[in-house]
């Protein structure tokens, strides 16, 4: 049957929407061009997880509990275009005094000046050059995981796919092959989550310096590599313009190419199953000459350190305090507000007071930098 949809998130909501209905699961593989397995597989994730399995989730928290009511966002709205000389400190001291009432806090007045554009903005801020990494030897599975998005290619059907990939550099073992519409972070966590529950947590995790796996900001953070490191995952980051050093992802990748593209599927579930097999067979009937002409699976063991229920809280007991980044990325010090990164957005940092009345900003195991009177200045 011809798909009318394009993403993999509407396949997958038509697909479960007549499972759902009754529909027998081996009927409809039959008629979408797919296998039971794939079939299966996708009415498990909705098991687990209802539709939030199926849609791309936003990361943001579902409820914010003080959000700022719309009649005072109006008010301190007005109150700035009346007074474009006044910030938010003396904005919210005049008005308390007007109206004998208390007004949000001076950070969060702020925040309304600035997304309604009343408030100046800063320089442009200077990127930060990719950064490699040390890249240690995996002497076991689980040191190292390898990830990195497949060059793209065109379906029958003429859109997009871009295959994620992720691989154990030890055994060679293939963890993850999903067929993506698009580069995208989210879908990328999502994906990396679900390997994490199948089989645990890296030591490190090993990358190029493209998104969304590294940024030109902070450290070269981004969402993805922040949610590694809140996991207690290291990160390694090649050289630019050295993918050998990533050689053996690199290798697997294009035997992938060879064996699933030529030609292509017609739709993105077709080429998920296409991937599937090729996966079942390098990792399960492949031998591979430097294991000895062991498969991957003869070699590979899932991981003891298992994905916890809920992401942990980062803890600092070296430094002074832990304080949270808000979803600008900034963070607030001795009533003071400085810019960070807003790969870190709703993060906790640790910041601790240095001998020369500096203060150092950290987040998991990296420095970021220090904040002082004149605001943060990375590292």
């Amino acid at each position: 049957m011809p798909w009318k949809s394009k993403t993999p998130v509407d396949l997958r909501i038509e697909f479960m929407k007549r499972v759902m209905k009754g529909e027998s699961v081996a009927k409809l593989s039959r008629e979408f061009g797919i296998s039971r397995k794939t079939g299966d597989k996708f009415k498990q994730r909705f098991k687990r997880l209802g539709e939030a399995g199926l849609v791309d989730l936003s990361r943001a928290p579902k409820v914010i509990p003080h959000r700022t009511p719309p009649e005072v966002v109006k008010l301190l709205v007005d109150e700035k275009k009346r007074q474009p000389s006044w910030g938010p400190k003396k904005l919210k001291n005049v008005l308390e005094e007007r109206l004998h009432c208390e007004l949000p806090a001076v950070s969060t007045i702020g925040d309304i000046l600035e997304r309604a554009g009343l408030v100046s903005k800063r320089g442009r801020r200077h990127s930060v050059p990719a950064r490699p990494t040390t890249l240690r030897d995996a002497l076991a599975p689980n040191d190292v995981w390898c990830i990195d998005y497949k060059g793209q290619f065109r379906l029958g059907n003429r859109s997009l796919c871009y295959p994620l990939t992720l691989t154990d550099q030890r055994s060679r073992f293939i963890l993850g092959c999903d067929a993506m519409a698009a580069i995208s972070d989210e879908e990328a966590r999502e994906s990396c989550e679900e390997i994490f529950h199948r089989y645990g947590l890296p030591k490190a995790m090993r990358s190029d310096n493209g998104v969304p796996f590294a940024s030109n900001g902070l450290a070269n953070l981004t969402r993805l590599s922040a949610y590694w490191l809140q996991l207690g995952i290291e990160l390694e980051r090649i050289r630019p313009a050295h993918p050998e050093e990533n050689g053996q992802h690199e290798r697997m990748h294009r035997t992938l190419k060879f064996e699933t593209t030529r030609p292509p599927r017609t739709n993105l579930l077709q080429q998920q199953e296409r991937f599937d097999e090729f996966v079942e067979q390098f990792n399960n009937e492949r031998p591979h000459e430097a294991l000895g002409m062991k498969r991957p699976a003869q070699v590979y063991k899932p991981s003891p350190r298992r994905l916890p229920p809920v992401l942990p809280e980062l803890e600092y007991p070296q430094h002074d305090d832990a304080l949270k980044v808000d979803r600008t990325g900034y963070i607030s010090h001795r009533r003071r507000r400085s810019y960070v990164s807003s790969a870190l957005a709703f993060q906790t940092v640790g910041i601790r007071e240095e001998l020369d009345g500096r203060w150092l900003v950290t987040f998991a195991n990296l420095d970021l930098g220090h904040v002082d009177a004149t605001g943060f200045s990375p590292l």
